[in-house]
């Protein structure tokens, strides 16, 4: 019954427009609030979906590590094992060091990563080959594939280069790391350049395992790590607990969020900051609201007195006013997020909205909507509207309004 009298009085007369127009201008608020929130964090989950599906590409789904020195060393009996742990589909031993390369008056410090026949199966990194191919030669004639960023950092041409780079490798059995027998060093072609992700154009070469191995002076059984595809990654967790027990203490095994966990961490740090920001339209509303409430309260003196008269309790006529800031969130909130909705609709299908400048993997915002981020701002919604009502609401049921003129 309340809400009826609340319905009622949003939509009848009264006595001033100044009600009316600040009623409206609530709900606008709350509109263009609910709106915003739904609109930015779609956005939001489309970008953090693709930065996640882009370091995806190129971190596998779980990988071993040593837990306390910088090369592991695993059998070949322990990596059929590894192999036979239900929901491993592929491994891929890799090594990894820090070199130099050099085109003779440019040079570029990158991460090497040396990898086996397995890496393409297991790493989706060959598929983002823009330039040559993903090639990796032999131990005798080593290939390199390189971002676009030491590409352009080194001067080189896949496939065109007239000169091989120099690659320069610490030499871990040196007598005086200051001399010149400090580093290793070796020619290498360039075969492909792959366009990723900014962290990792700019930082990292591949290379196969043998060559890396040679140079390091390291034997079959050692590597940096072990990268391991999953027929299910939601068995993630499990498959790692299987792989802890098996290994034991001497190896770290870790999950993709494992190895990118101050990623993920800012990324939802970001989320909640954005929404925090965002939330501070809502409790401007929600100022409009209280205004336009203590308004109707005053216009319906001779309401709540006649209520009162009829037996209508206090807690009666707050509930009416509560209900009346329901009304105003419902017309608000629900506006808003049904016109983000149909927005975000639109940007999926049709892609409206283009992203300037040309240097992105994608040209079109990408929007995700997910139904926890509504349900957010839905809750967001009716706890800022019920603590705006409340105020007005409790004095219009506390308040003795006489019959007389």
């Amino acid at each position: 019954m309340t809400i009826l009298f609340a319905w009622r009085y949003f939509k009848g007369k009264k006595t001033t427009n100044a009600v009316n127009i600040i009623a409206w201008i609530s709900i606008l608020a709350i509109s263009i609030g609910a709106g915003a929130l739904i609109l930015v964090l779609s956005v939001f989950n489309g970008f953090e979906d693709l930065v996640k599906g882009l370091y995806a590409d190129f971190y596998s789904d779980i990988r071993i590590i040593s837990s306390n020195n910088k090369f592991l060393s695993i059998s070949d009996s322990q990596m059929a094992q590894i192999r036979g742990v239900k929901g491993i589909v592929q491994t891929s031993k890799i090594i990894e060091e820090k070199a130099v390369l050099v085109n003779e008056q440019y040079q570029s410090i990158v991460y090497l990563k040396g990898v086996d026949q397995h890496y393409e199966e297991v790493s989706k990194l060959s598929t983002h080959i823009f330039k040559g191919k993903f090639e990796l030669g032999r131990q005798d004639k080593p290939l390199l594939v390189i971002g676009a960023g030491i590409e352009n950092a080194v001067g080189v041409e896949p496939g065109l280069n007239i000169a091989p780079l120099t690659v320069y490798l610490p030499n871990f059995k040196a007598a005086n790391f200051s001399g010149l027998d400090a580093l290793n060093s070796y020619n290498a072609n360039v075969s492909g350049s792959f366009i990723l992700q900014q962290d990792f154009d700019n930082k990292y070469a591949i290379t196969n395992i043998n060559f890396m191995r040679y140079m390091l002076d390291l034997d079959e059984k050692q590597c940096s790590a072990v990268e391991i595809k999953l027929q299910n990654s939601g068995q993630t967790d499990k498959i790692k607990d299987n792989l802890e027990k098996l290994l034991g203490p001497h190896y770290a095994v870790e999950t993709r969020y494992q190895q990118n966990q101050s990623l993920y961490m800012v990324m939802q740090v970001e989320k909640w900051v954005i929404y925090g920001i965002l939330s501070l339209i809502l409790v401007v509303a929600a100022f409009n609201m209280i205004g336009a409430l203590t308004m109707l309260v005053l216009e319906k003196q001779k309401d709540i007195a006649v209520l009162k008269a009829l037996g209508a309790s206090n807690s009666y006529v707050q509930r009416i006013f509560l209900n009346e800031g329901f009304v105003l969130a419902l017309l608000g909130g629900g506006s808003g997020i049904l016109i983000s909705a149909a927005i975000c609709w639109l940007q999926i299908k049709y892609r409206l909205i283009k992203l300037t400048g040309g240097s992105f993997i994608i040209d079109y915002y990408p929007v995700k909507m997910v139904p926890s981020d509504f349900i957010l701002v839905v809750s967001t919604i009716v706890i800022i509207s019920l603590l705006a009502a409340w105020i007005p609401a409790r004095k219009a049921g506390e308040q003795h309004f006489s019959l007389k003129s």
